[in-house]
């Protein structure tokens, strides 16, 4: 099996996951005005109602993620300033006419290095982004995956939506970016959006069409997603957990029109693991019965599971059932050690929901799908198979595994 990697801007974004608030600063006010230079320097290295963030802040007078809050669209699927970190985070399970099977990943980082909107001019800012790229190419046994980063300010980087203040949004819909790399909102509720990313160096590319064919889903307790039992380690959840994708993605040695079922997340915290946490893994699964499967695990360094672990699962017309730790039961049945870092993940899993009648097991397309970016994670697309009460079942998704090579304390 094949892999390929290029990392741009690690310096930023070592800084801007893992630093103290002055190391960020330092970073984002050193970094060039043009974003896209350095990058290739470092190559070879309706409306709902409004959500109001609580009083009680975290480090540096960020906000936490308290208690459940109602939402206003387009203004959540937009940044949250007065939160420290926050991504959007698109999956996609495409083929080509002749059958030929790929799968995408486009990921926005924002790191806020201090709380409130960015300065309106010039180049000063206190926000930091990074993105990131994949594409899994199943026939070719090849996962590429790239990086850059840059500051939220000048162009190079940022997001936008009406109604938040600061973010430059006005026209009815939210946009996130960082250089050439956007995924721009298409209606005002975020269920329509346009991907777009090139990286020329990795012959990566990637310009599809999304559009959510079920309503947003407010994971955890309507929208409040703890990761631990103490107040505040928790983040604000939502996304659309089934998306009809179709375009044009590009890979080494081919370039092909696609179609299939992409994943929309969207979440935002100041503090998101508890003390003794290490990292995560998570499923996003769509079934062939039309239904859907969010699951996370907490993992701690005692080797125990935070109770606060658990999923979402979505049924084919939309309602939501909100599932414990409890509730299920994960096996992990094969691992796979990387021949570049050493590190051992899972690879080969048996999930069983009970309560939903579910008994799957989860295999990646490929095993080496790892992101070798500023931080260390494996993020890959995989196939389900299995049985739904007593008939059989079959799905696509995707998992991502973090805290394996290096705990994800201080990261997020």
């Amino acid at each position: 099996m094949a892999s390929a990697r290029t990392v741009r801007g690690r310096g930023l974004a070592r800084a801007m996951l893992g630093a103290a608030p002055v190391a960020l600063a330092v970073a984002a006010a050193l970094l060039p005005a043009s974003g896209r230079g350095t990058a290739r320097r470092r190559a070879a290295a309706k409306a709902a109602p409004r959500l109001e963030l609580g009083a009680v802040t975290g480090p540096a007078g960020f906000a936490r993620a308290m208690r459940p809050r109602p939402f206003t669209l387009p203004a959540d699927h937009g940044p949250h300033f007065d939160t420290q970190t926050e991504w959007w985070y698109y999956t996609g399970n495409v083929a080509a006419a002749d059958g030929r099977r790929f799968a995408f990943q486009l990921t926005f980082f924002r790191r806020g290095l201090a709380p409130g909107p960015p300065p309106a001019e010039g180049l000063a800012t206190n926000q930091a982004y990074c993105a990131h790229l994949a594409v899994t190419d199943v026939a070719a046994g090849r996962h590429v995956g790239v990086e850059r980063c840059a500051r939220g300010a000048g162009g190079l980087a940022g997001a936008t939506a009406a109604g938040v203040p600061g973010s430059g949004g006005t026209d009815g819909s939210s946009s996130v970016w960082l250089e050439g790399w956007r995924a721009d909102g298409r209606s005002a509720d975020g269920s329509a959006v346009r991907l777009v990313a090139r990286d020329p160096a990795s012959s990566l590319s990637l310009d599809v069409e999304l559009r959510a064919t079920k309503p947003l889903v407010l994971h955890g307790d309507r929208g409040l997603s703890a990761k631990s039992d103490e107040p505040g380690n928790a983040s604000y959840y939502v996304g659309y957990t089934r998306m009809a994708a179709a375009g044009r993605l590009g890979a080494p040695g081919v370039e092909a029109d696609v179609a299939g079922a992409a994943w929309f997340d969207h979440e935002w915290s100041t503090s998101a693991l508890g003390p003794g946490a290490v990292g995560w893994d998570w499923f996003s699964l769509q079934l062939d019965d039309r239904r859907d499967l969010m699951l996370f695990r907490i993992r701690r360094e005692d080797g125990r599971v935070e109770a606060a672990s658990g999923g979402t699962l979505v049924e084919r017309d939309g309602r939501t059932r909100r599932l414990s730790a409890a509730d299920v039961q994960v096996e992990v049945r094969r691992r796979w050690t990387s021949p570049e870092t050493g590190t051992t993940y899972p690879s080969l899993w048996r999930l069983s929901v009970p309560v939903a009648g579910l008994d799957l097991v989860v295999e990646p397309w490929i095993a080496d799908q790892e992101m070798r970016t500023t931080f260390l994670y494996w993020e890959g697309a995989v196939r389900v198979s299995g049985r739904a009460g007593d008939r059989a079942v079959a799905g696509l998704g995707y998992v991502e595994l973090t805290g394996y090579g290096r705990s994800m304390q201080g990261v997020f």
